[in-house]
């Protein structure tokens, strides 16, 4: 069983471990940049992508289900955002802290990111909000420590390094602080 991500008349499909891989490090770029409200939504969706609480192959999402924003401003605003996230992943951003070498990572990031820049966002049809792409008041805000990252909070108590049981090392400031 696998889980698929659609847009733009494109999938990309995964394993069940390609999709957590994908999933970890594009949380680690989605902590880094979020600063906005969208941002704030969108790592909240990623939050629903972690398939030890969601369960396994039980997780993905099509671009056209996010509600992206009502003028074009705003959408291009969030597409940008998503971009970015997901060139700060491809950077292999705090890819050293995992503990393992994601190897397929840049595959299916860039699999992904194709699929973002030829997506088109357009306004959700009337009644659609909420459906897919969690509102404002599920926006995931709050920090996990342990991990530098958001936290997964309000839909569970830690965040996706957490529900792993993670041994994610700590920081290098934390671990010279003893």
């Amino acid at each position: 069983m696998g889980n698929v991500f659609d847009g733009a008349g494109d999938s990309l499909s995964m394993s069940n471990g390609g999709t957590a891989v994908f999933v970890e490090v594009l949380w680690l770029a989605v902590s880094e940049l979020a600063s906005r409200p969208w941002d704030f939504r969108f790592a909240s969706l990623l939050a629903l992508q972690d398939q030890n609480v969601m369960g396994r192959g039980a997780v993905g999402f099509d671009l056209a289900d996010i509600d992206w924003g009502d003028t074009p401003s705003e959408r291009a605003e969030a597409k940008d955002f998503v971009l970015r996230v997901v060139d700060l992943a491809l950077q292999r951003h705090r890819w050293d802290e995992l503990g393992y070498e994601p190897p397929y990572a840049p595959t299916y990031l860039e699999h992904f990111r194709a699929m973002v820049g030829a997506f088109v966002p357009a306004p959700l049809p009337a009644g659609a909000a909420g459906d897919v792409f969690p509102g404002p008041a599920m926006a995931v805000t709050a920090s996990c420590v342990p991990h530098r990252v958001l936290n997964a909070l309000p839909h569970w108590d830690g965040c996706i390094f957490c529900t792993t049981g993670s041994v994610f090392p700590p920081s290098p400031q934390a671990a010279a602080n003893g």
